[in-house]
């Protein structure tokens, strides 16, 4: 049986794009098909030129597949049904299988929408392997756990299959066989993540699935599970020596929570960093309560150069309504002794919780104000689908078309006013102060030289506002000379900041005469580009 996996378009362009996350999912749905000795074949879509209708119909005429999967979250609905469409129309007639949270979340409604020919829903590592082999056997599907299908006219969804318990279990994702060395081979400078060398060569890597917390604005359908750390550092060898890795990206969303497991991370990554003749820089995930000196000079020290928190609000009342278990005096101290270290900060404070006021976003954006130094973004609450606020939402008929709002609101600037005690007006106040305060505070910089190197990649040089130095970014991508907006970080202070073209800095210096005029332009550039996917 051959089987082809579609790795979708990450942004609404239709030509080659090398700066998105890479999938994790689809890597491991890779691997444990290939294990299983299934021939498995990759199309990603991010790799090629052209519109993805076109790129599945060339691929499809000269290579016939008996499935097809690919899989996304909400914010891809656009990209997702656009795949299946393609495939849908092509005369192979391969049975299509969707995954991700994208069908986790709202099962039936995803499946009656897009129409795959089966969905699997939550980890599809075990199911994709059963399901495969039911239908090449012709077994009882209801046998297979976490799927939805059609039985003739009848939507069939399975019982729910528990999360693997063991994840040192599962092999390495196929990160290769998706397009990962094509990825590296020509990754731009762009964002935080990929300026600390101009070379980046980036590797994501999970040690754990799910969270122990339960924050009302994410969401989890599993428990939290840990891989060891002698299977993390495996995986790490082996590509960190195949790849010449530089950056490693470690996304569990809580990494620290024992001191023991960190301690150990930080022993065995620094005694791979001599093993290898060059520089190799990692970044995780912290909460704010498990920070203190002794931690960020280890992990200093073994080559961590950037954290992540969940800071989210300075509101203790914000706090405690998002089950954010944290104070605001944990969030000052995280934040000022990360800095202190010299260690990047990625952090957002964001507004619209169910328990926000004009006081509460008041509290939160003077302590921004005064001790943030424009390292801490500003932003919204999205109601993502499976959250507790997205229940809130469709509770309160905030919103009122499941289907609409992730085909053409979710991931957008459209605000939903979900507070219990602020009228839209005064919502509409606070996103008006919210983006003044983010353009006056946050640091945009114009470079002091420009120069083209090759198509849409240039050498920009500045000087850091920080620490005066000046800094060199020899592989940064532009697509407009004359409109750019660029994140990065210091290479010499590890401070973040902004390269902007001189348009940008005078939209962002005048963002309270221009909001509906850049609202309106950002509308219709995305209805543009979808149209031209």
């Amino acid at each position: 049986m051959k089987i082809l996996i579609i790795v979708p378009k990450y942004t609404l362009k239709t030509g080659q794009s090398y700066d998105y996350y890479f999938p994790f999912g689809l890597g491991y749905i890779s691997a444990v098909l290939k294990n299983a000795g299934y021939e498995v074949h990759c199309l990603n879509l991010n790799h090629i030129n052209g519109k993805v209708e076109k790129i599945i119909k060339s691929h499809l005429d000269f290579n016939e597949y008996d499935f097809v999967c690919t899989g996304n979250n909400a914010m891809g609905y656009i990209i997702t049904e656009k795949i299946l469409n393609a495939v849908r129309k092509h005369k192979s007639n391969p049975k299509i299988i969707l995954g991700g949270p994208i069908i986790t979340t709202e099962p039936e409604l995803i499946f009656n929408s897009l129409k795959p020919d089966f969905g699997v829903i939550g980890e599809g590592e075990e199911t994709i392997i059963q399901l495969v082999e039911c239908l090449n056997e012709n077994k009882d599907l209801k046998e297979v756990k976490g799927i939805i299908y059609k039985n003739n006219l009848e939507l069939v969804k399975t019982e729910k299959r528990e999360a693997v318990e063991d994840l040192n279990s599962l092999p390495i994702p196929d990160f290769e066989g998706i397009g990962f060395a094509e990825q590296i081979k020509n990754m731009h400078g762009n964002y935080v993540y990929y300026t600390l060398f101009n070379n980046p060569k980036v590797y994501p890597i999970l040690g754990s699935r799910s969270c122990p917390f339960q924050c009302t604005f994410c969401y989890h359908d599993s428990k939290y599970r840990k891989r060891s750390i002698d299977n993390i550092m495996m995986e790490l060898n082996l590509m960190v020596k195949r790849h010449k890795i530089n950056v490693i990206c470690i996304y569990d969303e809580c990494f620290a929570l024992n001191k023991e497991r960190l301690l150990e991370f930080c022993e065995k990554i620094n005694k791979l960093r001599e093993e290898i003749s060059w520089e190799l820089q990692w970044q995780c995930q912290l909460i704010v309560n498990t920070v203190n000196d002794d931690i960020l000079n280890i992990m200093k020290n073994a080559g961590c150069y950037l954290i992540s928190y969940g800071f989210e609000s300075y509101s203790p009342i914000v706090l405690k309504s998002m089950r954010k278990y944290i104070t605001p005096e944990q969030i000052d101290i995280a934040l000022k002794k990360t800095l202190e270290h010299g260690i990047v900060v990625q952090a957002n404070f964001i507004f619209g919780d169910i328990a926000e006021t004009s006081e509460t976003a008041n509290v939160t954006l003077d302590y921004w104000e005064k001790n943030c130094k424009g390292q801490v973004f500003l932003d919204f609450i999205q109601p993502y689908p499976g959250s507790q606020i997205y229940k809130h939402c469709l509770e309160k008929g905030l919103i009122k078309d499941k289907l609409d709002f992730m085909k053409n609101k979710i991931g957008t600037d459209s605000l939903i006013n979900m507070t219990n005690n602020m009228s839209n007006e005064e919502m509409e106040v606070l996103r008006k102060k919210v983006f003044e305060l983010s353009s006056k505070y946050r640091i945009y910089i114009q470079p002091l030289s420009i120069h083209k190197i090759k198509f849409n990649t240039y050498l920009i040089k500045i000087k850091c506002p920080f620490c005066q130095e000046i800094v060199e970014y020899e592989n940064m991508p532009i697509f407009n000379k004359y409109n750019y907006g660029l994140y990065v970080l210091c290479q010499k202070c590890h401070m973040r900041l902004t390269i902007v073209s001189l348009f940008q800095k005078m939209v962002y210096n005048n963002y309270s005469k221009l909001d509906k005029f850049v609202s309106f332009y950002l509308s219709i550039r995305k209805k543009l580009k979808t149209k031209r996917l």
